[in-house]
This record gives C-alpha cells, structure tokens and sequence, in this order.
C-alpha cells in the first residue's frame, strides 16, 4: 500500500456535513459607538455567524467597526485577551475586528466555536440597526441517529447529554481534538472520540476515514505522527510523535475491527498497525521495558507537571498488545504467537521492574520513586496484575493525598476503565459524576480539554483563555453510561 492509496480509501470516506441555522432568541440592536451586546446561542455550537446591518435615519456614509468575540463559556466574555501570555499564539483567541462597508446581510467567513457571542461597535458614523443574528451550526453527526439512551440517574443523564454534544462539535471532515483549537485529527483524541461514537451517531465511515489519513501519513522509525491536517490539503505534523499515541492508533484499528467487523479496512491497515508495534518492540531496554529515548517520541499520558511517564508508556504498550492480541484471535492470524509471546515477556518485565508489591504501588526506579495514578492505571488496564490485588493498589494511589492525579479528561477515561476492568462499576460511576459532574456544575454545555478540580485556572499553555472548552477526548462518559448500562 502506499500514501496515494491510503488518501483515496480516506476521501471515498468523506462525511455529510449537517448544517442547522440557530436564531437566537436576540432582539434587534440600535448602536453607536462604544454600545455592546451579548448574543446567547442557547448552547455550544460549531459554525458560521451572519447578521444583518442597515441605516436608522441617514445612510451609513462610512464603515462600521465592529469587534465581535466568541466564547466557549460565559466567563470569556469578561477575559481581557489583550492580556493574554500563554505559550500558543494568540490569534487562537477568538476575536475578530471587521468591517461593515454597506448596509445588508453580512456572514462572517471563519468557522467558530461557541455558546455566547460578544459585539462591541468600536465605531459607527451614526445611528445604525444591527438585526437578524443567525449561527449556521455544522457537524458530520447526524442527530437524526443518534442512538437513545434510557438514563435513570438525573446527573448522569446530563452528563451523557453534555458528552454527546462535545463529541458533535468535535465531528467534522475528521475526528478534531478541538473545534476553537487546533482543529486537527490527533490519535490519542481519534480513540476516543471512536469508542463514544460507537454507542452515539455510529459514523462509521467517518472512523475509517481517520484511520486511513494516518496511514497516509509519514512515520518516524515507524512511529505513526501524533496528528495530521486533512485540509485545504494533507498534512502530516512534522515534529513530535507521541509513542503511546502511536500505539494507540493499533487499538483504535482493533476497536474499529471487533466492533464492525470489517476485516477488509483491518486487512488494509495491518501492515500499518505491526510496524508500529515492532518500532516498540525494539525500544524495550535491557530489563524488556518499553522506554523512549529518540527526540520527538516522547509519550503523552497527561499534561500534569513533572510527571514521570515511563511506567505508564510500558503500560499502554502492554494494553495494545493485549488488545491485538484478542482481535487476531478472531482471525486466526499467525502473528498471533509473536504477539502472546511479547505480551507475557513484557508483563513479566513489568511486575519484576515495575512493580513495589511491598509498598503496593508502581514507584520504582524507572519513575524515580514517583507515585502517580497514571502508572497505577497503565499497569493494570497492561494486565500485569488483577484482582483483589489490582483493587487493592488502585484504591490505595486514588487515596494518596501527595500522589499524581490525572489533569485531562483523556487520563481520567484511562481512570475510569481501569475501575471498570477490574470490576469497581459503582465506582467507575462516582468517579464520572465527580470528574464530569464537576464540569456541569460549573456550568458546561461541553466538557474541557483539562479539568483539575479545585484548579480553574490550570492551563498546560500557561494561559487558561487558550484552554479548548470543548475537546473531544472529554466525550467518553457516553460510551461507559450507554455500554457498560451505567
């Protein structure tokens, strides 16, 4: 196979994209300079603004300036942005200043993400009636089948409803991390973003057209890039790729392939998915821990400061490897025996390396005497020990006031599956309304890029304005509430 062939199968996978016109419940505006009003949408929404300009009294014989911002949640609309000192570039900010030559219908030409919509006339020659706020909502899920839930739990229900919507923002001519931010297909979001939709819109197309995008794209000693652009043409990100992103492109193939089915698009793509997991295999150190040291691989796992990765990494290896393993079971595939003989070598490097039993924990060498959730969980959804005994060092690092807690939705999923994979359901659950209630509690229509309770103002930026309020890894308390009958 080669890149031509891989773009082909993706754009044969192009979505519908569904459009709804929102018509706010906003009266008309007569301004002059200096007047401001706030549009409510009703809830967040992806897409295009219009509106519409015409003269009171006298014709409009000059511009008008409008500045007109887009906020994911209410409080952006009091942020002073020109204060801004984060590490991303401003222009993410959503502001613009624009000018109104003529009376008329006007339509903004950037797509934007938002609930609330702030107008400032920073300069008009005279009196003049701003009408007609429309919002042209855009997504590749169709709502029409979005797949019915019966929830019983009131807060939990409004957390799948919540979820939903993130994940419907977050679906456009890709699986995108962000719809304010970044705007692009990232692995680690990709998997996510499928699993929920599984149990929602079911898009499949739109699963396979993601895949075969990062099948296309260039690789790195055989590590497949963290994100790629998809248009106005193919780009494939040109300075980090993530190992564990990598690998979690393999599990998102092996979801894809036991959920569907479809063992031609698993055909197609296997030879992509044993590249990346022989590129791992030949990391494994000395004691047969997976470990990162080419520049530009280094693992995700979280944005938490200071936080050691390398348990963590060797886990989310052990978990592909365990997934593939099952999905090949179905058929039949000689690789088969590779793969169980790896996944048994590297569980046993793991509780030998990994792995304190005296202390109960996953704090060795390899992090330094770190203690963090994120080896904990790695290390038990890798299988390298169960039971009672999984339970027992879970609870105990979830308890540990000084140990590393998860800062993004992303790692709280991990979190939660952990909880779910060895058996902890009535927990997985309070842990959602905690992490996720916390957010509707704050009053999200769309759940966060990061959420540290009792941290509002975290930001892995350094500035919490940039934070995306709507990110795709947040929508999975769908797919746990709808799968697992939460």
């Amino acid at each position: 196979m080669n890149k031509e062939y891989y773009l082909k199968k993706a754009d044969e996978n192009l979505p519908q994209i569904f459009e709804k016109t929102i018509v706010p419940q906003t009266e008309s505006h007569t301004v002059t300079s200096g007047a401001e009003f706030v549009i409510d949408l009703g809830n967040h929404y992806v897409g295009y603004f219009s509106f519409k300009m015409s003269y009171v009294d006298i014709y409009i014989d000059a511009p008008v300036r409008l500045k007109v911002r887009f906020c994911e949640t209410e409080r952006e609309l009091y942020d002073d942005f020109d204060a801004y000192k984060g590490g991303l570039c401003r222009s993410w900010l959503q502001e613009e200043i624009i000018n109104v030559d003529f009376p008329g219908f006007f339509t903004m030409p950037r797509r934007y993400a938002a609930r609330y919509i702030k107008i400032t006339v920073l300069n008009t020659p005279r009196k003049t009636l701003l009408s007609d706020f429309s919002f042209k909502a855009v997504t590749s899920a169709d709502t029409d089948k979005l797949k019915p839930a019966s929830i019983s739990d009131p807060l939990l229900a409004r957390i799948d409803k919540v979820a939903v919507n993130t994940l419907k923002n977050c679906m456009q001519r890709v699986f995108e991390d962000g719809p304010k931010r970044d705007r692009r297909l990232w692995t680690g979001d990709l998997r996510l973003e499928a699993l929920a939709n599984y149990y929602t819109f079911d898009n499949l197309a739109l699963v396979r057209r993601c895949l075969y995008l990062f099948a296309a794209a260039d690789n790195k000693d055989g590590i497949i890039h963290g994100y790629v652009y998809d248009y106005p043409e193919f780009f494939s990100g040109s300075y980090w790729f993530p190992a564990d992103y990598s690998l979690l492109y393999v599990c998102t193939l092996c979801n894809y392939y036991n959920f569907t089915g479809d063992g031609d698009t698993f055909a197609d793509l296997y030879s992509v998915a044993k590249m990346t997991m022989d590129a791992v295999y030949g990391m494994l150190d000395e004691n047969g821990i997976a470990t990162v040291t080419a520049k530009g691989m280094s693992p995700f796992i979280d944005w938490c400061p200071g936080l050691n990765k390398a348990a963590a990494f060797h886990g989310v290896y052990l978990y592909t490897l365990d997934l593939l393993v099952k999905t090949l079971e179905k058929q039949d595939a000689p690789d088969i025996v590779i793969y169980k003989e790896r996944l048994e070598e590297g569980r046993r490097a793991a509780h030998t390396h990994l792995y304190n039993k005296g202390n109960g924990n996953f704090a060795s060498t390899y992090t330094n005497g770190q203690n963090s959730v994120h080896s904990t969980v790695w290390m038990l959804l890798g299988g390298v020990i169960g039971g009672d005994e999984a339970s027992d060092v879970l609870h105990k690092v979830l308890g540990t006031p000084d140990s590393i807690k998860p800062f993004t939705p992303y790692m709280h999923h991990y979190t939660v599956e952990a909880l779910m994979k060895i058996g902890l359901k009535d927990e997985a659950r309070e842990y959602i309304k905690h992490i996720w209630g916390g957010m509707i509690e704050l009053g999200a229509d769309t759940f966060y890029e990061v959420y540290v309770p009792g941290d509002p103002e975290f930001s892995p930026y350094r500035d919490r304005m940039v934070n995306s309020m709507c990110h795709a890894w947040s929508c999975t308390p769908a797919y746990f509430i709808r799968k697992y009958n939460l």
